[in-house]
């Protein structure tokens, strides 16, 4: 009778024990979602370090999640619109990754109302949630363009994330320091409401950064809330963004798209 190796036999359940463990922690970092974050400079100015004592609320949202379990990326950036944020293949390089259950929340608007085809930016959209286009020389990529409508490039980002199985949150922009009778001036009539319009209309979460940051600045009043805007009435400090997050996160507490009340602290 052939005497048996329990030694050999030992070290080769070990190593099966091992591979199997490291397999199952690969696929377990492989399905780990992912929580996307876009737009301007509002939700991450400059490189996201607060060199210019300038912050945006995106810079603080992974704070608040169980990032064992989901990944946050900001790839919002500066200066960007709904528009340049797509013909930058930014947008592109986010849909190369994106997979069924991700999430995408997005705030475009700030930099929308800007000129279609000036020298210095050419970054604007046309006003609205139509269908209407204009072709146009960007002097800047130095190509024809054709240039849409607010609406038709978040229906875009909308209709995009939810091609993937991934879940869309549209914000409508924060307002800016900019007051009148005792009240904060929205974006109302304009990019707030064609977020929500849009959003409404595509079947996608959202919120209403723009009323609920507002009305927030209201309830501190005027003195308390100018030292949250430092250089401009449109960008935020460290404390000025913190409390964006905290208001964007309660917001996803409370309307909870998909499965991300799980990985919420």
């Amino acid at each position: 009778m052939q005497k048996r190796n329990y030694n050999k036999i030992g070290l080769y359940t070990l190593l099966t024990l091992l591979a199997s463990c490291t397999t199952t922690k690969l696929v377990t970092e492989v399905e780990r979602p992912v929580f996307y974050i876009i737009g301007d400079s509002t939700v991450k100015n400059g490189d996201g370090t607060g060199k210019n004592q300038q912050w945006g609320w995106g810079s603080f949202i992974a704070d608040y999640f169980d990032t064992a379990k989901i990944t946050v990326q900001n790839h919002a950036i500066g200066g960007r619109s709904s528009r340049t944020f797509i013909t930058e293949g930014r947008w592109d390089k986010i849909m190369a990754n994106l997979r069924k259950g991700d999430y995408v929340i997005m705030q475009f608007g700030h930099n929308d109302g800007g000129a279609l085809d000036d020298t210095a930016r050419a970054r604007g959209s046309i006003k609205g949630i139509g269908n209407e286009f204009k072709e146009i020389y960007n002097p800047i990529t130095k190509k024809q363009e054709v240039v849409y409508t607010f609406g038709y490039y978040m229906r875009k980002y909308i209709r995009d994330t939810k091609s993937k199985g991934a879940i869309p949150i549209v914000c409508s922009p924060i307002p800016r320091n900019e007051w009148k009778d005792g009240k904060v001036e929205r974006a109302e009539g304009s990019y707030s409401t064609w977020a929500q319009q849009t959003a409404k209309a595509e079947g996608a979460f959202f919120i209403d950064l723009n009323n609920i940051v507002a009305a927030k600045y209201e309830g501190l009043g005027t003195p308390a809330v100018k030292p949250f805007f430092p250089a401009d009435h449109t960008h935020t400090n460290l404390e000025g963004a913190k409390l964006n997050a905290a208001l964007v996160v309660a917001e996803l507490k409370r309307i909870k798209p998909g499965k991300l009340d799980r990985y919420v602290r």
